[in-house]
């Protein structure tokens, strides 16, 4: 049974930076891709940045050239820099691991979420 766990809730000033990171417990096969999202009270959940097996990287347009998502492999952990926070960051943000089954499909594990509020 794969979990994931969240850490770095924060509550930062504008302008502030604050490191998510997302441990998975448990035996992955294959990985896919890991990736972070957000939601917004009210609004729906939204790609922040992903990362995929082999390093490559992508990233929404709000937040390109502040956040960098990174990996630790051996670790089995992502992390999600954020840097030059602004308010309409504030959000719960959640963590994802896609892996393939042995026996076929795919898996979609998800994080607790954390929250994550920046003031102005």
């Amino acid at each position: 049974q794969v979990q994931l766990v969240e850490s770095g809730v924060g509550l930062v000033q504008t302008g502030g930076s604050l490191r998510l990171s997302c441990a998975a417990s448990g035996s992955i096969f294959r990985l896919i891709a890991m990736g972070w999202y957000r939601q917004a009270s009210g609004n729906q959940r939204e790609l922040v940045a992903t990362i995929t097996s082999d390093g490559s990287t992508n990233y929404a347009d709000s937040v390109k050239g502040r956040f960098t998502i990174s990996r630790d492999n051996a670790k089995n952990t992502m992390y999600l820099q954020m840097n030059s926070l602004k308010p309409e960051d504030t959000a719960t943000y959640y963590c994802n691991f896609k892996s393939f089954r042995p026996l076929g499909g795919r898996n979609d594990y998800w994080g607790q979420g954390t929250q994550v509020t920046v003031s102005s």
